[in-house]
């Protein structure tokens, strides 16, 4: 289909441990399409997480095709990957991931600087008032809250006008008020870009916020169901 922004077609992962192989993910078909929001939910070891980071050229599946944009991510090397999600996507972890030697206004600046804008510390500004912290644009991440680090990490994703934006438990770390208040951003990031949103969660009323649900269950999927009308 012509809305359709990642396409994984029957995609399996392994993963040597000292165990042995372990088999993460088996024959995975899921697509997702243009503005659309896919909650991605199930017990926690389901796969859930490798499956996004396969979305996102994170991680490389071993067998099957992942097309994103009309790209196939089994095509580019580590460098062509790493610019496509400097270009396409914005990433959210569950760990902040902040550079701790940086402003907040500094870390949303760098992938905007990276990327050759010129407005790259404009932008960031705009982010971060975006997300209610204009005023703690100088402060280092080792000053700031949980729930302030999770914003300056959306802003980050964001400031790049990102085409999907790309969510591992998100609110994992914060406690429920932050966590509720992450979301809301979350989605209002996504509307005011326009951006499709893949977001991994445990949480049962922010998957029904999504437009639709997956499930996984041993690294099959399990249940692939879309929002009530």
């Amino acid at each position: 289909m012509p809305d359709t922004v990642v396409s994984l077609q029957d995609v399996t992962l392994s993963l040597k441990s000292n165990a042995g192989l372990v088999e993460i993910l088996h024959g995975i078909d899921v697509s997702v399409h243009k503005g659309e929001t896919l909650g991605l939910i199930g017990p926690s070891g389901s796969g859930k997480s490798s499956l996004l980071m396969i979305m996102g050229g994170l991680e490389r599946a071993t067998t099957g095709k992942v097309a994103v944009l009309g790209h196939d991510l089994s095509a580019l090397g580590e460098d062509a990957l790493a610019r496509f999600r400097r270009n396409h996507m914005g990433v959210v972890f569950q760990s902040f991931h902040l550079i701790p030697t940086m402003t907040a206004l500094e870390n949303v600046a760098t992938p905007l600087e990276l990327a050759g804008h010129r407005d790259a510390f404009d932008r960031a500004e705009a982010e971060l008032q975006a997300v209610g912290l204009g005023h703690r644009a100088d402060h280092y991440p080792a000053q700031m809250s949980g729930g302030e680090q999770q914003r300056v990490a959306l802003a980050r994703a964001a400031a790049p006008r990102p085409q999907i934006l790309l969510a591992d438990e998100p609110t994992g770390n914060l406690d429920g008020a932050n966590g509720s208040a992450i979301m809301d951003m979350l989605f209002g990031l996504r509307d005011r870009h326009g951006a499709t949103l893949v977001l991994v969660t445990h949480s049962h009323s922010l998957a029904a916020r999504c437009d639709r649900v997956v499930r996984l269950t041993d690294g099959r999927l399990d249940q692939d169901t879309r929002a009530a009308e």
